[in-house]
C-alpha cells in the first residue's frame, strides 16, 4: 500500500487535498443549521394625543432555519418587528405577531417564534406645569447654615400620561451635596421623574444656587458682677 503513494506525484496528492477540503466546505456551507435571536419590538404611528404605558413584551424570540452560509452574515442586532400602532385608542390593543416581516435572508426560514401576540396600553396624553424642588443632602461646615436656595427656572413643563402628570404637583432634583461647604454653590442638575411614561417638555438640566452663610454670632451676654446696682439701702419699701 504504501509503495502505491510513493508512486504518487506530490501534485496529485495536493491536488487529492484540496478537493477534500473543497467538498468538506461545501458541505458544511449547505448544511441546515438553526439560529435563535431576539428581536427588539417598534411601534410605529402612535397618535400623537397617545402615550403607551405598558407593553407585554419589547422582544420577540425568533428561531431561523437556513444553511450556514446564508446564516454566516446576519446582524440580528440591526433587525427590528415593527408594530404599526395608526389608529390606536386609550385601552389595551393586542397585536398578532407574522414575523414573516421580518427582514431575512434569501433561501432561510422561521421555524418558532414566541410571543405569539402583544399586547400594549395607551393612555390620553397630559401636560401640566409644576414646580422645581432642589434636593438638598448634608450640612454645611460648623459655623455655617443655608440661607436659601435659588431655582431657575422656577416651574417647569411636564407632559405623559394624563393620569401620572395631572397628580404631579412639583418634581425634584437630583440630590446636591452641601456637605462640610462654607460658601454658596452652583449646581446644574437634572429633574429626577421616574418611569419613562412622564417627561419634561424642554430636557434642559435646572440651575440651583445653595446660599451657605456664616451663623450669626449672638450678642455678649452682660456681666452682672460688673454691673453697679446702687445702694441697697435707697431701695424702695415693698
Amino acid at each position: 500500500m504504501a509503495s502505491r503513494f510513493q508512486n504518487l506525484r506530490p501534485g496529485v496528492l495536493i491536488l487529492a487535498l484540496a478537493i477534500s477540503v473543497f467538498i468538506w466546505a461545501v458541505a458544511q456551507g449547505t448544511s441546515s443549521v438553526i439560529q435563535s435571536f431576539d428581536v427588539e419590538v417598534e411601534l410605529v404611528g402612535v397618535e400623537d394625543g397617545l402615550v403607551i404605558t405598558d407593553q407585554s413584551s419589547d422582544e420577540i424570540n425568533v428561531r431561523l432555519r437556513g444553511s450556514r452560509a446564508s446564516l454566516r452574515n446576519l446582524n440580528t442586532d440591526q433587525l427590528k418587528y415593527r408594530v404599526d400602532a395608526d389608529g390606536g385608542k386609550p385601552g389595551v390593543a393586542v397585536y398578532e405577531v407574522d414575523v414573516e416581516t421580518i427582514d431575512h435572508p434569501t433561501g432561510t426560514q422561521f421555524v418558532g417564534y414566541s410571543p405569539s401576540r402583544l399586547k400594549v396600553r395607551f393612555e390620553k396624553r397630559g401636560r401640566k406645569a409644576v414646580g422645581v424642588r432642589a434636593e438638598i443632602e448634608g450640612v454645611p461646615a460648623p459655623g455655617f447654615h443655608v440661607a436659601g436656595v435659588e431655582i431657575q427656572p422656577e416651574k417647569v413643563w411636564l407632559e405623559g400620561a394624563r393620569s401620572q402628570v395631572m397628580r404631579l404637583n412639583e418634581v425634584a432634583t437630583e440630590s446636591i451635596d452641601i456637605a462640610g461647604l462654607a460658601a454658596s454653590a452652583q449646581r446644574e442638575v437634572r429633574l429626577v421623574l421616574g418611569g419613562g411614561t412622564v417627561w419634561a417638555e424642554d430636557n434642559k438640566p435646572v440651575q440651583v444656587e445653595v446660599r451657605i452663610e456664616p451663623d450669626p454670632v449672638p450678642d455678649p451676654v452682660p456681666d452682672l458682677e460688673d454691673q453697679d446696682l446702687g445702694d441697697p439701702r435707697l431701695a424702695e419699701p415693698a
